[in-house]
């Protein structure tokens, strides 16, 4: 297995160095790697706050503090699997379709030599060009999506493309598989009563906030495993599922939501599931505080890599 971990706090200290997620080596490679963590620095179909392109610096900044070994799950992340930070994909400054392309083109290296990808938006428009990639080299994926909106609009000023209305196209594109695909988190004010009924009729499975205070964490937990059953999972974590006291820095705040304790119960509890794709998206600095939204972003992608580690583990420990 080739050497690419993190460097610890014996070898550098925290303040120093270039920052990478993790403090992982930054490299292009596709080689001896079984994850590869991507910034994707847009925001150019937001409808409110702008200055999401800067969510994944803001993360890197923050994750010099994560540590390797998750007691919680019993994993060591780099005991299992190896990963790089593959730097900051290239956007195309105002033009949404032209970035798609360039999202899509230097994702494929990653995804046809069967590296996870795990990207840090950015706006929540970046999903879509992540399921087509995934879709071409995979087939379509379960989505787990996390989120306080369901980003089914069926368009903004007349545009396809921004950042609520992903979940739509992909249903369309048919590059996700909606019957066992599931929304998790949704509130906040809407329009009117049937506010949830279009993601319904594409075929996914909405589960309110208000849903999950009635079920608990462990019943959720199992709601999301049955739905998507064997199938591949991408996931989609938008950070404005937390509730703005933990995570301030977001593009559409929602009162009401999950602690950052409450989410990570949930993503704990989603071991073994068979994982082709994760992004963190939403996440702005500008508008955050004492950088815990970036710092709870970083712990988000943290507990992704944990769930590779222990698929990656399970694998191993099987082939013995």
């Amino acid at each position: 297995m080739s050497n690419y971990k993190s460097i610890t706090p014996q070898q550098l200290p925290k303040f120093a160095g270039i920052k990478t997620f993790m403090r992982l080596p930054h490299s292009r490679t596709t080689e001896g790697i079984d994850f590869a963590i991507v910034g994707i620095p847009w925001d150019g179909a937001t409808s409110y706050r702008s200055g999401q392109r800067m969510g994944p610096d803001a993360i890197r900044k923050l994750s010099v503090t994560l540590r390797p070994y998750n007691l919680a799950l019993d994993v060591g992340i780099f005991e299992h699997c190896t990963g790089v930070d593959y730097g900051d994909l290239t956007v195309v400054p105002g033009y949404i379709e032209d970035t798609y392309t360039k999202i899509e083109e230097e994702l494929s290296p990653l995804i046809e030599n069967g590296i996870i990808p795990v990207s840090m938006g950015g706006d929540h428009s970046i999903t879509l060009p992540e399921l087509r990639v995934l879709a071409r080299y995979h087939g379509p994926a379960a989505l787990i999506h996390f989120d306080s909106h369901t980003d089914t609009n069926e368009q903004y000023f007349g545009k396809p493309y921004y950042h609520g209305s992903p979940f739509r196209r992909a249903v369309e594109e048919k590059i996700i598989l909606p019957e066992h695909s599931i929304q998790v988190g949704m509130r906040g004010t809407v329009y009117s009563k049937n506010a949830y009924d279009d993601s319904k009729a594409l075929g996914y499975e909405v589960v309110t906030m208000a849903a999950i205070r009635q079920m608990g964490a462990q019943k959720l937990i199992d709601v999301i495993r049955e739905r998507v059953g064997q199938s591949n999972v991408f996931v989609t974590f938008d950070i404005d599922v937390l509730d703005p006291a933990y995570a301030p820095g977001t593009g559409t705040p929602e009162v009401g939501g999950w602690t950052s304790g409450e989410a990570i119960e949930v993503i704990r509890g989603l071991q073994n599931l068979n994982y082709v794709g994760f992004d963190v998206v939403e996440v702005l600095p500008d508008c955050d505080r004492a950088d815990l939204t970036a710092l709870t972003a970083a712990n988000i992608i943290y507990e992704f890599l944990s769930l590779i580690a222990l698929n990656k583990k399970m694998t191993n420990d099987n082939e013995h």
